[in-house]
């Protein structure tokens, strides 16, 4: 067997990638090597250790019981190093200069984008690299630093700041919420709405009115759902702080009526590993995000119906 002292360190990080997705290509992509790169140090590996991490089928690769046995310890020992790494940066005096983070492409097209210029005159020492993505990731494990979610949370293993309670309007373009502005409610029931058939049955259910309701058009990205509004294709229930800066800007205007609220499963939060939680940088960020999520709160309250 070999000892910890003799092992072939410089395989480990080819291990490790092609260990997560059981995939050659995808390791060597993620390494920038190639693919027989990526093969070789796998084989070294085995031949070092003297004994296959891998069961192999056609083109196909699958983690065996010793290969999983040590991707776990692996992944520990990685999570350490670093932990260990941050902290020597910070016995250096160094500090985080860049931020990776995540976000849906509806929050951040509609709120984040458009506030990052000023992000960007207070802090330009700090450089924020966002990515898009609809799926939940592991935020360590693929090299992010923080992530901008919506859910219930909180997510085992992370910080978990809550931001902003998110609630439900209805809002329109200005020339079809001018005409439907002092209408009875029920008038909404026989225009063409947009957005989730259930939650418009709860809107109506809230105001008092049973309806059978028949969205004109559905969307699994809360961003084109206010597009669509902004377009003039009917009258949409959505996130209201997504309407944020069309509602500011008169793109949108709100409609009476009730908001649905109580879905905390729909909060928005700051989730980040706890490892970072003093990490001056993503500290920096996070009060900029709560300041800016309490100026967005404040004015949008101030427009809301008596």
């Amino acid at each position: 067997m070999v000892q910890a002292s003799r092992l072939p360190l410089q395989y480990m990080a080819a291990f490790r990638a092609v260990a997560r997705g059981e995939n050659v290509r995808a390791a060597a992509e993620q390494l920038h090597l190639t693919h027989s790169a990526v093969s070789q140090q796998i084989r070294a590996l085995e031949a070092q250790i003297g004994f296959p991490l891998f069961q192999r089928a056609g083109r196909g690769i699958q983690l065996n019981a010793a290969g999983r046995a040590l991707q776990s310890a692996l992944e520990k020992a990685w999570t350490e190093l670093e932990l260990g790494l941050r902290a020597a940066s910070a016995a250096d005096g160094s500090r985080m200069q860049s931020l990776n983070i995540t976000c849906t492409p509806s929050f951040a097209q509609r709120w984040l984008i458009p506030r990052l210029g000023r992000w960007q005159a207070a802090h330009p020492d700090i450089t924020l690299k966002l990515f898009t993505l609809q799926r939940v990731i592991d935020l360590e494990q693929e090299g992010f630093h923080l992530a901008l979610r919506q859910g219930a949370g909180p997510w085992p293993g992370l910080v978990n700041e809550v931001m902003m309670e998110s609630r439900q309007i209805v809002v329109a373009a200005p020339a079809l919420a001018q005409r439907l502005m002092n209408a009875p409610l029920q008038t909404l029931a026989g225009e063409s709405l947009l957005g989730d058939a259930e939650q418009w049955t709860q809107w109506f259910a809230q105001a008092g009115l049973a309806c059978r309701v028949v969205p004109s058009a559905s969307f699994n990205d809360g961003g084109l759902l206010v597009q669509a509004a902004e377009q003039g294709m009917g009258v949409a229930l959505a996130r209201e702080l997504l309407c944020a800066d069309a509602l500011l800007d008169g793109r949108l205007q709100r409609l009476p009526g009730p908001t649905l609220t109580g879905m905390s499963q729909r909060r928005y939060h700051i989730v980040y590993p706890p490892a970072l939680r003093d990490e001056p940088a993503l500290r920096t960020l996070c009060e900029w995000l709560h300041a800016e999520m309490a100026e967005s709160a404040r004015r949008l309250q101030a427009m809301a119906p008596p």
